[in-house]
């Protein structure tokens, strides 16, 4: 049989990210260094949180927006530690992780044919999105000598009567850049003068290193066009959980709620429990392991930066770090191949991040010191090997 399916589907490719994954997983002795999770168990207060939940039954649907008492300690967060005043009523809905936060927010705001700008290098399920959506997406180039900053001179270049939004991350998720509040202030300007909605991607929030996390959505008159989205995976090592939330304004939060009904219906009741405990329980083991991701870059950055053939920026975010290997003569591809067979160490090639993309390769340092010290052992002698290494 000959199936007719979706052109929508057929327009997007596999993830990067999982096809190497799935690669490694076959062969013996990887160093994985490709996925983007978190090596730390959940806390534990956060695990007897759901345990809690379990013991007294709590284990059947919740309203679609999720409970009311996640999203009151959502929005006590966001006023706190954001700078963001939302209704927890109507402005705060919790869904199924960020990804899916993200397509959702995509879904709703997106007709068929509006464009919506990514600057690249990218995190892979924006462009899915809005292809998933009917629309457009619109890759905007960030530029390593300009440590990956989104330069409004380059948005304005691509923006057109058509274009609907801008999405944003920060921190980076390939390059580990940030987003400064000055940088932000230059994007709000942009977006309020072109009337667009901006989607904040901010799940790495709490990974930062030298410089403070800073949102887009408390400044001045931007809260009103601002999906800010977050979750639960990155800051509590809580990826299997599949927990993220959204604030927005209510017009936005309805439509994402329709959203929600007719597909997940609504996150999971017992890991909603457990939210409020990492909320409002103790933050210490975040702070823990950020100081543990310091010393990990620390290692990473150190080591590849006396690599032969690469170059490479200090992330000042995030748990990743994107070198450049166009020395090498290689595309990102090929490369991230290389070190596969070679060395034994998966990583991901930049092109999985967009067209920008190409010419570099992402590293992730979310594993222990020890098969870190051993991954970089191994990349530097794959690279002695080869010609004029």
């Amino acid at each position: 049989m000959v199936f007719k399916l979706s052109r929508k589907t057929g327009m997007v490719e596999v993830s990067g990210i999982r096809r190497l994954f799935e690669l490694a997983s076959k062969m013996g002795d990887v160093i994985n260094l490709g996925i983007g999770e978190p090596d730390f168990n959940t806390p534990e207060n956060i695990k007897e949180a759901a345990k809690r939940a379990l013991d007294e039954d709590f284990t059947h649907y919740t309203a679609n927006v999720g409970i009311p008492e996640l999203r009151e300690a959502i929005a006590e967060k966001l006023r706190r530690e954001n700078g963001i005043d939302v209704d927890p009523e109507s402005e705060i809905m919790v869904t199924s992780g960020a990804t899916q936060a993200l397509t959702m927010a995509i879904f709703a705001i997106l007709n068929e044919g509006e464009e919506l700008l990514i600057p690249s290098p990218t995190f892979v399920s924006y462009s899915a999105a809005a292809l998933f959506a009917g629309g457009v997406p619109v890759e905007v180039e960030t530029k390593e000598e300009e440590n990956f900053k989104v330069n409004v001179e380059e948005l304005e270049r691509h923006v057109s009567d058509r274009t609907k939004a801008i999405v944003i991350s920060t921190p980076n998720n390939p390059t580990g850049s940030i987003l400064t509040r000055r940088n932000l202030e230059e994007i709000a300007g942009f977006a309020v003068e072109h009337d667009l909605i901006v989607i904040s991607d901010e799940v790495y929030e709490k990974i930062v290193y030298e410089e403070p996390h800073f949102s887009i959505a408390s400044l001045e008159g931007m809260k009103e066009r601002t999906i800010t989205v977050n979750a639960f995976s990155k800051t509590y090592a809580m990826t299997g959980w599949r927990l993220g939330y959204v604030a927005a304004p209510q017009p936005i939060i309805r439509e994402m709620v329709k959203l929600q009904m007719y597909t997940a219906v609504c996150a999971s009741s017992f890991s909603q429990k457990a939210a409020v405990e990492a909320l409002k329980g103790p933050q210490d083991s975040v702070e823990k392991m950020r100081r543990e991701y310091a010393r990990r870059r620390e290692l990473v950055y150190r080591r590849l930066s006396e690599m032969p053939k690469l170059s490479v920026l200090k992330p000042k975010g995030a748990f990743y770090i994107f070198p450049n290997i166009k020395a090498t003569g290689m595309t990102s591809e090929e490369f991230s191949g290389y070190l596969l067979r070679e060395a034994r160490v998966a990583t991901v090639p930049g092109r999985a991040f967009g067209r920008d993309g190409e010419g570099y390769i992402r590293i992730s340092y979310a594993a222990s010191y020890e098969k870190l010290e051993e991954a970089m052992d191994r990349i530097h002698e794959a690279l002695t090997r080869l010609p004029g290494g």
